[in-house]
């Protein structure tokens, strides 16, 4: 037996667990568009919080399809401006929308919190305080555009399901080369962690969000501890995600019906947006980290080197794990309407990730972790 044949049977070997053990991530089929829950018999109240801070060049548009939304129900919106020194909180003012719109100036940072989770604490305070608390909240990102239905599925969903959280992963921007080559695979790893069906599974702990569309019962909310109990973490949505699970059951799935309005441009843009938390879940481990390194050199460099250098059953073993991995990504290059020839990159890309990975822990050793709006918040801890 040759040396190259056992780092190339590992591979084969773990791309064919993650092909039939892993949840079925890989074929894209938690979607909300697969089926559709009854409408309830009354539509209850429902708060959308939005945080901000810079945001002006995306507000009017995000705001906007929030004040749009064809909800039968009570529903309104609030904006904390987390400081911002654009023009946010008057751009959104004159949006446009026929749903109520409140706008709240942000209290300064207090130690021991990130700046978006004391944004969404306001928020969430100021709703729960109103005369008539909502039922639920809808936490969403200032750079997030809602199709008009899209409130009223999700609620659809939530009391059709009895679900503590009903959260969707927003198309993100996929129309620049760099993005096609980085976007569908920041999805397809998600996905590759959290598996959506073990999410929505109650039977499992895995548990996972996409924080830029979370719809939260507020009473669950409550129970756990509201986002004072996740105020440290750099990985807010997940966090809160795991704590609402062990309230009720929870939903993740893919949506073309929320979309990210920000293109991320260049690749180092997006690498700046994956560095940001990668070190953190990772557990800010020197360990962790090291591990990752090897198995992402072993799950997507050594195929292709084998493939390309080896022979015999070591090439054919290389070929077959390429071959496996391209195949995975297929369904995710389609729901991203992006070329199939992408599935023979994925090793490339993967190197990409690998790489945003050591240099998201570069960044927390120098002190420079977690960037968000001009903090670094990475080390305050977790949830």
């Amino acid at each position: 037996m040759s040396v190259a044949l056992i780092p190339g049977l590992l591979a084969a070997a773990i791309w064919l667990v993650l092909l039939l053990f892993r949840g079925g991530f890989w074929l894209a089929r938690d979607r909300d568009d697969r089926d559709t829950p009854p409408h309830p018999a009354q539509w209850p109240a429902v708060v959308a919080v939005v945080p901000a801070r810079n945001e002006a060049d995306v507000i009017a548009a995000s705001i906007g399809s929030l004040m749009r939304q064809d909800y039968p129900g009570p529903f309104r919106v609030v904006l904390v401006d987390d400081g911002s020194t654009d023009r946010t909180a008057e751009v959104a003012r004159n949006a446009g929308g026929t749903a109520p719109l409140e706008i709240l100036t942000g209290a300064p940072l207090p130690q021991g919190w990130t700046g978006k989770l004391w944004a969404l604490e306001q928020g969430v305070r100021h709703a729960a305080a109103s005369g008539q608390p909502p039922a639920y909240v809808l936490l969403t990102d200032a750079d997030i555009g809602h199709e008009p239905g899209n409130l009223r599925a999700l609620v659809a969903r939530a009391e059709a399901g009895r679900y503590a959280l009903v959260t969707l992963m927003a198309e993100l921007s996929c129309a620049t080369r760099a993005e096609r080559f980085l976007i569908p695979a920041f999805v397809f790893f998600f996905q590759m962690l959290y598996p959506f069906a073990w999410v929505s599974d109650p039977r499992r702990r895995t548990a996972a969000g996409a924080g830029g569309c979370m719809l939260v019962r507020r009473e669950a909310l409550e129970r756990a501890g509201g986002i004072a109990a996740i105020r440290t973490a750099i990985i807010d949505d997940c966090a809160l995600a795991r704590r609402l699970k062990a309230q009720g059951p929870i939903w993740l799935g893919l949506t073309h019906r929320a979309r990210s309005l920000r293109p991320y441009g260049d690749v180092a843009e997006i690498g700046r947006m994956v560095s940001r938390s990668a070190y953190a879940q990772l557990n800010y481990s020197p360990l962790l980290l090291a591990g990752t390194v090897l198995g992402m050199v072993l799950t997507y460099l050594v195929p292709p080197a084998l493939a390309i250098l080896g022979t015999g059953w070591a090439q054919a073993a290389g070929m077959a794990a390429w071959a496996m991995m391209a195949l995975a990504f297929q369904p995710m290059l389609r729901f991203y309407r992006a070329s199939p020839l992408w599935g023979v990159a994925l090793p490339a890309i993967g190197a990409a990730y690998t790489w945003f990975t050591v240099q998201s822990a570069l960044q927390v050793w120098r002190g420079k972790g977690g960037m968000w709006k001009g903090r670094a918040q990475a080390m305050a801890g977790g949830a």
